[in-house]
């Protein structure tokens, strides 16, 4: 397993160095003339830049003090803005190659600081737009729902990874807005924390505020799972939150089966849990689990309303479109497969870089008609 991680970061840290030294050269070779090489400092700035977010990383592992958590936000912000000033740099190329081509000449200088001064702005627009959590509002009709819950609403919340980037300020905002939406009944699909060292107890006590009068439920997702999700389960516990260990829990007719990650990514365990839980076909399902996996078997085992999360949209492009190719149509928003409806949600928060283009984070609420 060390081995395994050891090749894993070694690949990362690669990538991530590459695509530092692409953005240097191309820079360097755009704004001097003719392809001169760039100064040192850029370069021994953009080394060290390539390293910080790997360094964060390990280091928001196993600490949370004010430093460690200026260090992993300033360099998750810096991430995502290499992410467009990598897109940019394709595109100087790309264009330098059709000039080449077609004969033209052309302010080499001028193009790439228009190129990677677009950058900046869609990073800086990715960055504000991350913090604007929506309420988004969605209908469903479900087959043999109880007459108690026609009206009624849900919320849905997944994906708010509170840690070093989001923290307690970010849970009393969702809190806040979840309180002022007046749901019926709350369900959080996993990934409430980032997996980063933190005090869990804390950022869980903002939930006791919220007032929902048939409940609010939890499943892990895979980020609870970095750790072992026990003190994530006593701490979401202890602010008023029940955890659905895999099993179904009736609510005022309602049938509501939680599914953790781990057990939903492996089909046969996945199908035993919801083959437990002994549901009754003559009664409206709603299946809470962290991502929009095994859709064929929540749909034959008469699941009618699945909710997730994870994919977040893929949070912002290319990753966009990437997260649209594993999960097709199912990757974001409301989707039918057979008789199973299934919604997914971007999610709440972000992970990694907190940048949003072409997604918006949301809350959902679900109105039972």
């Amino acid at each position: 397993m060390r081995k395994r991680v050891i090749v894993f970061l070694s690949v990362v840290q690669s990538i991530v160095f590459l695509s530092h030294w692409f953005v240097y050269e191309t820079w360097t070779a755009f704004r001097t003339a003719p392809f001169r090489p760039g100064s040192s400092s850029l370069g021994i700035l953009f080394a060290l830049l390539s390293v910080t977010f790997l360094t964060a990383s390990l280091l928001a592992r196993f600490y949370s003090h004010l430093l460690v958590r200026l260090f992993y936000k300033a360099s998750a912000v810096w991430l995502g803005f290499l992410n467009y000033f990598f897109l940019a740099a394709c595109c100087a190329w790309i264009l330098y190659a059709i000039v080449r081509l077609l004969g033209l000449d052309w302010d080499r200088p001028s193009i790439a600081s228009a190129l990677f001064g677009a950058a900046v702005l869609v990073s800086t627009y990715g960055l504000l737009n991350s913090g604007r959590v929506r309420v988004k509002n969605i209908t469903v009709k479900l087959p043999n729902l109880p007459a108690a819950w026609r009206g009624r609403v849900a919320a849905l919340v997944t994906d708010m990874h509170l840690g070093h980037v989001r923290g307690y300020r970010f849970a009393e905002r969702i809190v806040t807005i979840l309180s002022r939406s007046g749901p019926d009944m709350v369900l959080i699909g996993g990934d409430l924390y980032d997996g980063t060292a933190t005090d869990v107890r804390r950022l869980a006590e903002p939930w006791r505020e919220l007032p929902a009068p048939l409940g609010t439920y939890f499943v892990a997702g895979n980020h609870e799972e970095f750790a072992g999700p026990g003190e994530y389960f006593e701490a979401v516990k202890d602010s008023g939150i029940r955890v659905l260990n895999n099993e179904k829990v009736v609510v005022d007719g309602l049938q509501i089966v939680g599914v953790h990650h781990r057990d939903s990514v492996n089909p046969q365990r996945f199908r035993a849990i919801l083959r437990e839980a002994n549901l009754d076909t003559n009664r409206a399902s709603i299946l809470l689990t962290h991502a929009p996996n095994q859709l064929s078997i929540a749909a034959e085992e008469k699941i009618v309303l699945q909710l997730s999360g994870h994919t977040h949209g893929g949070q912002f492009f290319p990753f966009t479109w990437i997260t649209s190719r594993i999960y097709g149509p199912f990757v974001y928003g409301l989707k039918r497969l057979g008789n199973l409806l299934v919604y997914t949600s971007c999610g709440a928060g972000t992970w990694g870089p907190p940048i949003r283009v072409g997604t918006n984070p949301e809350i959902v609420l679900i109105r039972f008609d």
